[in-house]
Order: C-alpha cells, then sequence, then structure tokens
C-alpha cells in the first residue's frame, strides 16, 4: 500500500494517504466487520488498505452523484469538533440541511414535531426582525431571545428540511449512533464515514477511513459533495 510507485500510479489513493485517511484505531478496538478493509498494523494500530477504501468511497460518490442528479435532499450530520467546520461549508456549498453538533432525538423518526419547533423558530426570528415584540415587556423579550437562541442552537441548520431526506453523510457512523438508527428506521440510506471500530453492516454504504483527523474528514466530506455538485449540474 505504502509503496511509492503505487501511490504515484493513481491519484486518489495518494490524495487518501496525503489526508492520513489510512490510520484506524488501535487493533484492540476494531470491529469484526472491518477486517476485510485492514492492511495491517504499525504500533499496534490498525492501517487500512487504501485500495478498498478507494473502492468504497466510489461505491458512495456514485450514489452522491445519483442523488444530485435526481435533485434529492441530503443531510449532513457530524457532532465531533474536527468534523464541524467541513461539513458546515459541504452543506452551505450545496445548499443542503446539517447537524453540527447534538442530534435532537426524533430528527427523523419524529419529523413533524421538529419541524414544528423549526417552524416555531422562524415565526419568533421574524417577528423580533419586524418589531412586532416591542408590545412585550423587556422582561417576556428576554425569555424570547433566550428561547429564539436556544432553537437556533438545535435547529438552524434543519430550516431548509422541509421533509425527511432522501439519504444522511454522517462522519463517524459509532459516534453517530442515534442518527444512522434513525435513518435506519426510516429506510433512509446512510453514507457514513467509519473508522477501525464500527460496526459497518449498520449502514447502506460505510466509507472505512480515519474519522478523527480533520485533514481525512475534509477530504471525504468533500469528495461526497463534489460528486453531488456534479450530478446537480448535469442534471440542469
Amino acid at each position: 500500500m505504502e509503496n511509492t510507485n503505487e501511490l504515484k500510479d493513481n491519484p486518489v489513493i495518494n490524495a487518501l494517504f496525503k489526508a492520513g485517511a489510512h490510520y484506524g484505531y488501535a487493533r484492540s478496538r476494531r470491529h469484526p466487520s472491518v477486517k476485510p478493509f485492514i492492511f495491517g498494523a504499525k504500533n499496534r494500530v490498525d492501517i487500512f488498505d487504501l485500495e478498498k477504501t478507494k473502492v468504497a468511497l466510489e461505491s458512495a460518490l456514485a450514489f452522491a452523484h445519483k442523488l444530485g442528479t435526481e435533485g434529492k435532499q441530503v443531510l449532513f450530520v457530524a457532532s465531533k469538533h474536527e468534523a464541524l467546520s467541513a461539513v458546515k461549508r459541504a452543506a452551505d456549498m450545496l445548499g443542503m440541511p446539517f447537524v453540527a453538533g447534538r442530534w435532537v432525538g426524533g430528527t427523523l423518526t419524529n419529523f413533524s414535531v421538529i419541524r414544528a419547533r423549526i417552524e416555531k423558530l422562524l415565526d419568533l426570528t421574524e417577528k423580533r426582525k419586524t418589531g412586532e415584540l416591542q408590545k412585550y415587556t423587556k422582561k417576556e423579550r428576554l425569555l424570547i431571545d433566550r428561547e429564539i437562541e436556544r432553537l437556533e442552537t438545535l435547529f438552524s441548520g434543519l430550516v431548509s428540511m422541509t421533509s425527511v431526506p432522501a439519504a444522511v453523510f454522517v462522519v463517524d457512523l459509532g459516534k453517530e449512533h442515534i442518527a444512522v438508527s434513525e435513518a435506519t428506521k426510516m429506510k433512509v440510506p446512510v453514507i457514513a464515514l467509519a473508522s477501525s471500530d464500527c460496526d459497518l453492516s449498520k449502514v447502506t454504504y460505510p466509507i472505512v477511513g480515519n474519522d478523527t483527523s480533520s485533514q481525512s474528514i475534509a477530504f471525504f466530506v468533500n469528495a461526497f459533495a463534489e460528486a453531488f455538485h456534479d450530478g446537480r449540474t448535469r442534471r440542469a
């Protein structure tokens, strides 16, 4: 895998290697489902076979392209600090909804309730903007401001999501297990960046790679976003 000539011959593997995508967790944390993707170990840390990561990535990118071509909506999900900027940037570029922080239970499985809370956020924000809240006392306005702030923290990334999305992209399958579980219950395909400690059987399109390095995460998120954008451009 780390042969210099081989890396030069394959630009995708070269890019994966430079991003540090080949590093997993300690071998003791390995989930059995990841075994086919393991090249070996170095200092007791699992090293991924980037040829197999490339195949998994290409499958996910083909799906992303299809989603873009069909004009579908994808929900991006990440709560770990290393992934937040990449996920927000990709979602903003595509005009897609995102959760960059705590997942609110029921976001998918109880969407009508979640949407009602989003509508409340939009309503209060509009009323504050137009001065409609001036009829309330100073104390009441302070409480409303706090409510707006709370709702923004939870739902600002979901404003554009008016129905259950066609797919969910998560960074760190293990960490985002609640989002994955809800998507599965709703029969929504999941694309997930997953390290060596994850159960790959939980998702439709697992991409096995380093999910702790911001550089590696950005590589995978950007690749997915670009494939989606390319599909949407061709649709237009």
